[in-house]
């Protein structure tokens, strides 16, 4: 065991700081690439303030490509996490945000914001209003979902039951989509493509925040979650309240999902396949090493996605979440079809 240990320590410590580079690499590539290209000089002369605040290429990069990159990096990362979260909670492998009806929760709800005059107490659509309203939605979802799965014991059943969530939300969605007004189905349909773009720095603060509270509190978690991997007897053994851990888990999954949602729409595929990667390519189930690995790698992947989504076809920009699917359903493919995991 402590060999094992020695050679996932090795692996970790050679891998992950490679990881980082490519995450820093993947970042500083996007500040350079797009329909109007900005020289290295120029940025340094933006960011020194030798170019005007109010030349074009200072509003480019300061107002629209460095808080999407920053978006694409984190949220990347924080769908990975939730995914993780997600699989060792239900401890089956092809679970996430997006297959759960997690995402598809958070839609509806934020469908409701974006399509109603149903404004919660705020004034306008404020950031803060689509966060809770994706919230809500996601763990209504989600709450929905453990109580029937709790009582059927097959994994099946449960993916079953997330599939037909997803679709009952998707129908309710459509039916607000017919009631509502060209201008807010616009700006609804947009959204629900998937896409970093439009972040602003506000909303930006707002993810950096309130996600690396949450992320604090869930790498806090890795030890039970270990446990929690080894069964719910050892766990309760270990001194975990099991019902209690099993709500906290994934309150603070749903978090992660519905915090990048309010923001980003839906974004499938990167929650259900970086876990995967990662477990892979650092040959460990240890999630103090995962949490960290997943958050880098779901950035990495995030960032090369967003760059696909808008420059394979600029000026036209494509849906995320098509470029993600892209990405991810081959790695689940062929992990089922390798029989790496058995469902």
């Amino acid at each position: 065991m402590n060999k094992i240990l020695a050679i996932e320590n090795k692996r970790y410590i050679y891998l992950f700081p490679l990881f980082v580079i490519l995450f820093l690499l993947s970042g500083i590539g996007n500040l350079f690439v797009g329909a109007i290209d900005i020289s290295v000089p120029d940025f340094f002369k933006i960011i020194t303030g030798t170019i005007s605040d109010q030349a074009p290429e200072s509003y480019i990069l300061l107002k629209i490509r460095i808080p999407r990159i920053i978006a694409s990096l984190i949220g990347g990362g924080f769908l990975a996490v939730s995914g993780l979260l997600m699989q060792v909670c239900f401890r089956n492998p092809i679970v996430g945000p997006y297959i759960l009806g997690i995402s598809s929760g958070a839609t509806l709800t934020v469908g409701i914001v974006m399509l109603s005059s149903f404004s919660l107490g705020f004034a306008g659509i404020s950031p803060y209003m689509t966060v809770f309203a994706s919230f809500a939605g996601a763990l209504g979802v989600m709450i929905i979902i453990v109580t029937v799965a709790s009582r059927m014991k097959s994994v099946i059943s449960l993916l079953l039951i997330g599939i037909m969530m997803g679709y009952i939300a998707g129908a309710i969605t459509n039916i607000l989509i017919a009631f509502a007004n060209k201008e807010k189905i616009k700006g609804f349909i947009l959204w629900g493509n998937g896409s970093f773009s439009g972040f602003s720095w506000n909303e930006i603060q707002i993810l950096l925040i309130i996600g690396f509270i949450i992320l604090f509190i869930i790498y806090l978690l890795s030890k039970p979650l270990n446990a929690f991997l080894l069964g719910e007897d050892y766990a309760q053994s270990m001194g975990v309240n099991i019902r209690f851990f099993r709500l906290l888990v994934i309150t603070l999954a749903c978090a992660m999902a519905s915090l990048v949602t309010a923001f980003a729409g839906p974004i499938g595929f990167v929650g259900m396949a970086v876990p995967h990667m990662s477990r892979i390519l650092f040959k460990t189930q240890d999630n103090r090493i995962l949490i960290p690995a997943c958050i880098v790698l779901g950035g990495i992947i995030g960032s090369i996605c967003d760059l696909i989504a808008r420059t394979a076809f600029a000026p036209a920009e494509l849906p995320l979440s098509s470029i993600t699917a892209i990405f991810g359903a081959p790695i689940i493919i062929s992990l089922l079809i390798r029989r790496r995991y058995k469902l």
